[in-house]
């Protein structure tokens, strides 16, 4: 099974301007395609690190391209933590060439009926990004108050009827717990507001994103990647959501994930980032046809600006 096609990949390591013997990083391993090419350019000069925290991306790591690479370093991690990881591995703030953060889950992911991630498959409602710790799917839909499940149904799946799911989810577990993923896919399809397999989507996402608290996992590398980078240094994320796209977006303007903007002592307005997309790049139909998952990507790039000018 074909791990992970890259998405949006020769767009995002061509934004990232790899120049040979610089340092950079790949903060979602997954299958390798973008540290691949990321490698390539580097040309046997300069240094990669590559964040995976689940375990199946970090066995991708055993192919020689990889693991006889001296350029190569992967850190078992939630990239949450980048800036820490990196500076024990001696990388210091502000001497970080790229950054890239690729927000996808990927499709072995997916295609593993025993991560829970899709209602394709008969499996344990898990979800969990790294299956050693936190809690899961299952926890959440059995654990929650409504109003908790309303606010999740709501804000990260974008569900129409997420008060009514949500109520209709605590009446289901009084009877019996979620268990699997076939349990939560017969309850939506009860309460289906608008066509089935874009409602069961939203609420699996919905759930999956909850799970590994993905929203503020990206405001913590946002925040650590800004740290790290050096000045003319490029942030390239790639999105498949509106709140992370968002979030991506007011950053690289405001250098906050809220979009307020902050001013300077004299009143000058601060811009952490020169904008290198304008607007974000989307894939292409050809790409599109290829591998629909790419469908909803989005790719913004910033270069952050010398704040000593």
């Amino acid at each position: 099974m074909t791990y992970h096609e890259s998405v949006l990949l020769r767009e995002s390591i061509e934004y990232l301007g790899i120049i040979p013997g610089g340092i950079y990083v790949d903060a979602t391993f997954g299958g390798g395609g973008h540290s691949r090419l990321i490698l390539e350019k580097l040309g046997g000069k300069g240094r990669l690190f590559a964040f995976d925290q689940d375990e199946d991306a970090k066995r991708n790591t055993e192919q020689p391209e990889f693991s006889a690479n001296p350029c190569f370093t992967f850190i078992h991690a939630n990239f949450r933590h980048l800036k820490r990881h990196l500076r024990a591995e001696a990388v210091r703030p502000g001497t970080v060439n790229g950054i890239l953060a690729d927000l996808g889950v990927s499709s072995f992911q997916f295609d593993t009926p025993e991560r829970g991630f899709s209602y394709r498959f008969e499996a344990e409602l898990d979800m969990r990004m790294n299956k050693q710790e936190g809690q899961t799917a299952a926890d959440i839909l059995n654990g929650y108050e409504a109003d908790a499940l309303q606010r999740v149904f709501s804000e990260l799946g974008e569900v129409r009827n997420s008060k009514t799911l949500a109520q209709a989810v605590v009446r289901a577990r009084a009877q019996k717990p979620f268990r699997t993923t076939g349990d939560l896919a017969d309850l939506c399809n009860k309460n289906l507001m608008g066509e089935k397999m874009r409602y069961l989507s939203q609420v699996f996402q919905a759930l999956r994103m909850e799970v590994n608290d993905e929203l503020g996992a990206l405001e913590d590398i946002l925040k650590d990647a800004y740290e790290m980078l050096a000045p003319g240094g490029r942030l390239a994320v790639i999105t498949f959501h509106s709140l992370e796209d968002r979030m991506v977006k007011h950053f690289l303007k405001t250098g906050n994930v809220a979009g307020d903007q902050q001013k300077d002592f004299y009143g000058n307005i601060e811009r952490p980032f020169e904008l290198i997309t304008k607007k974000p790049i989307e894939p292409s139909e050809e790409e599109i046809s290829r591998n629909p998952r790419a469908r909803s990507s989005k790719l913004r790039v910033g270069e952050k600006r010398d704040s000593t000018n």
